[in-house]
């Protein structure tokens, strides 16, 4: 801990010097106080992050105690959460209405879970035995088979509608909750009970090479390996395994179509179509393509095999890519972003569908005379509204504003990209269905 300290000197008439503190002054003897502060602030380490949340409150997955003691519905404003306060967060991951946070620790207690918990995706946890509760309200630990919990260490967490996966640092991937499509890559079990499941998948390596990604669609979920090779395992009726086929899958199993021989370095999915970013900043896709999400000259709604999608290729490299419900987002190397699809793209109420890219102005978030060099360096997609976060710890925020989960102090639907109000500098931004988290640093 860092403190801040200051000693205030008075002369009193008793020869005392009085100590000064929150409400208080009290009498104390001047030889044996020298060299004391008259108060201290305790200040957090820069290495604890703030986190904010905000939207729907009911679930919750907002990890509020407050909220939920006052019974509150909704928080339209974002709100520092003080469970960060307590243990260093590392990462974050939300789920349909459930968010789960991953912490710096050498013991087994690596990640705590909080909101809806009806398949036990964020864990079994029962007051009495063989009474699972379906909503947890306040962040509470999630119990995993580590083998060195002393050295491993949570590196990324994904979640799906409802199934968790995690990332470790070299004991491979834990996977909990609805297995009913085979996400959690292990063999579908007739009429499971999920609500009292107390299993928890482990996949070591994939064909023996070290898992380096993560990422969960709704109902299915893809594992990135260290040579830049996907593979997919789930639900699989619009294509989105990308597994040439349109049936579920039980197992993870290697995806190839035109990511063959590419080297695949961020995988996007907020719902039933991916975004694949390769080491050069081509796109590809593949998945449901019912808005037009995959941008292709053809009119097929589902696409079961990945494909480059040229048209975004021609934009420059790109950076960064997000996927929604129903429109897609990509920032380039520039810091420009690029918005298609269907819904609120944030170009204003009456662009609703476009099948092509459509750049989103550069002032909306905020570059201008005065910060000239402002840029977009990561998108992120809900899966009825979006998000940027620019080179400055600015976030931007907008599209349907379902339960206030823009943060914007209103439940208004928004146009066009609309900066949050933060108490700290963004590194990173986790969106859902109703609900929104943001990880970041304190200002300097």
């Amino acid at each position: 801990m860092h403190y801040s300290q200051k000693v205030t000197k008075k002369l009193v008439p008793t020869g005392l010097r009085f100590l000064s503190g929150p409400k208080r002054k009290y009498p104390i003897n001047p030889d044996l106080s020298k060299d004391l502060p008259v108060f201290q602030y305790v200040q957090s380490k820069n290495k604890y992050k703030r986190l904010f949340s905000w939207g729907n409150a009911k679930t919750g997955a907002l990890g509020l105690k407050g909220i939920i003691d006052k019974q509150a519905e909704y928080l339209r404003s974002p709100k520092r959460v003080s469970f960060a306060e307590k243990f260093e967060v590392r990462t974050v991951a939300i789920g349909f209405g459930f968010t789960t946070f991953a912490i710096n620790s050498d013991t087994d207690v690596k990640l705590y879970g909080t909101g809806v918990n009806t398949d036990s995706q964020i864990g079994y946890h029962a007051i009495r035995a063989g009474h699972p509760m379906e909503i947890i309200y306040y962040p509470q630990p999630i119990s995993l088979p580590f083998k060195n919990p002393t050295t491993s260490k949570i590196i990324k967490l994904s979640a799906g509608r409802a199934h968790l996966m995690v990332l470790t640092s070299d004991e491979g991937v834990f996977l909990l909750g609805n297995n009913a499509y085979g996400q959690c890559g292990r063999k579908i079990i007739s009429d499971e009970n999920y609500l009292k499941s107390n299993l928890v998948h482990h996949i070591e390596d994939i064909e023996g090479k070290r898992i380096i990604d993560i990422q969960c669609g709704q109902d299915h979920s893809m594992l990135l390996a260290e040579d830049g090779s996907v593979y997919s395992s789930g639900w699989g009726a619009d294509g989105q395994t990308g597994l040439g086929h349109f049936r579920n899958t039980e197992e993870f199993s290697r995806v190839r179509g035109d990511i063959s021989d590419e080297k695949i370095v961020q995988l996007a999915c907020r719902s039933d179509f991916i975004l694949a970013l390769n080491d050069k900043g081509e796109t590809f896709g593949w998945g449901n393509n019912e808005y037009g999400q995959l941008s292709l000259p053809n009119e097929e709604q589902q696409l079961a095999n990945p494909t480059s999608m040229d048209v975004i290729n021609k934009l420059g490299k790109i950076k960064s890519v997000a996927s929604g419900g129903s429109f897609c987002l990509a920032a380039n190397e520039y810091g420009e972003v690029y918005t298609w699809g269907y819904g609120l793209l944030g170009l204003g109420p009456n662009v609703e569908l476009s099948k092509k890219p459509i750049l989103i102005p550069c002032t909306l978030f905020g570059k201008n005379d005065f910060q000239p060099n402002n840029t977009v360096v990561k998108v992120v997609c809900g899966l009825n509204y979006a998000a940027a976060v620019t080179n400055l710890g600015d976030l931007f925020t907008w599209g349907r504003n379902k339960w206030g989960c823009l943060g914007l102090g209103n439940e208004k639907d928004q146009y066009f990209p609309l900066k949050v109000s933060l108490g700290g500098s963004v590194e990173d931004v986790f969106c859902g269905i109703d609900h929104t988290v943001a990880l970041c640093k304190p200002f300097i």
